[in-house]
């Protein structure tokens, strides 16, 4: 079916009108691994759900290991993108505290498996133009040790769907009703959860200890109104955004919910609140794939200057657990690394 005809026609005419470069990517694994934040640990601290190339390890180190060199897939539409994207997997807490994985779903118009929407996006003026990472290019947005409102990046979000078909259309991510918790109600269209990463980069380094001081957002306005870069980070890059869709709706049932009426879902590091939504990129674009798309203003998952391969290779690229264990598709007794 085509994306107008799924889509509520308030958000066609903005993917439209702004030029978003919006595609999916199936899940390729279910993994305790993180190349970025615990490079070569078997297991990482918490689990993780992870698309892109299938060159995704442990160890990834920039430069010397580039994803289009030694991926033989992708599990994303644009089939030049071994990019890899990931955030953390979300549980169910019964009463007698028992967790179970909450799968996630594919998004409006997209023909992909569970997995994320990405986008990256040239800018909202027509005379808006940004520079593609470098290879070697990775960062991390959100903290997963944050439990506060104030300390939270900007960007970060949660949307609590009344439908499947996202009808009525809430607006711009992050706006309107959208919240920086966990949705404290059951959701009869599950969750939209949103992950911005910032657009400065300080053009010289690739990567930083904590992985954000290389990068920043705006020194006035914000991207969406065309502020500049500060002279510190004077690059002006794509903005990525992760759209996760998560299916709650197994779960909507509050007699199943725990008996003091707190919310009963936990991020695979033990956060309750939500507040710690973060979210990783490690750069894998093909030769200059990314910059063609960002100078020809590409919008949706099908533009001529990138080759797309169809959606259902890309839901056939998968990878298995280098942590062989259980993750949450049956009831477990504690989070995985727990």
């Amino acid at each position: 079916m085509l994306l107008k005809s799924l889509l509520p026609a308030a958000a066609v005419q903005m993917v439209a009108a702004q030029e978003l470069m919006r595609f999916g990517c199936s899940q390729l694994t279910l993994d305790r691994i993180d190349p970025l934040v615990e490079p070569g640990n078997m297991p990482s601290s918490h689990m993780h759900q992870i698309i892109g190339g299938n060159s995704l390890n442990a160890s990834m180190k920039p430069v010397d290991y580039d994803p289009p060199t030694v991926s033989s897939c992708t599990s994303c539409t644009y089939s030049e993108d071994f990019s890899n994207y990931w955030t953390a997997n979300l549980y169910f807490r019964a009463k007698n505290g028992s967790y179970k994985r909450v799968p996630q779903v594919a998004n409006l118009g997209l023909g992909v498996k569970a997995g994320m929407t990405i986008y990256y996006i040239r800018g909202y003026q027509p005379s808006a133009k940004v520079t593609a990472f470098p290879p070697g290019f990775r960062m991390l947005v959100g903290d997963p040790t944050n439990r506060q409102a104030s300390t939270m990046q900007k960007g970060l979000c949660y949307r609590c769907e009344a439908n499947m078909e996202q009808n009525p259309f809430g607006g711009a991510p992050c706006t309107g009703q959208d919240t920086q918790a966990f949705p404290k109600q059951p959701c009869g269209g599950g969750w939209r959860v949103t992950v911005h990463f910032p657009t400065c980069w300080d053009g010289k380094n690739l990567d930083s200890p904590d992985h954000k001081s290389h990068i920043t957002y705006p020194a006035s306005g914000t991207f969406e109104s065309g502020g500049a870069c500060p002279s510190t980070h004077p690059v002006r890059m794509p903005q990525i955004m992760y759209e996760i869709m998560i299916d709650t709706r197994a779960f909507n049932n509050k007699a199943d919910w725990p008996a003091d009426g707190s919310q009963p879902f936990v991020w695979s590091f033990n956060d309750t609140t939500g507040y710690g939504l973060h979210g990783d990129y490690l750069f894998g674009w093909q030769g200059d794939a990314l910059q063609r798309a960002m100078d020809g203003k590409c919008a949706g998952d099908r533009c001529a200057p990138l080759k797309r391969q169809t959606d259902q290779q890309a839901i056939a690229c998968v990878k298995g657990q280098s942590v062989k264990e259980e993750i949450g598709d049956q009831w477990l007794d504690h989070l995985p690394g727990w």
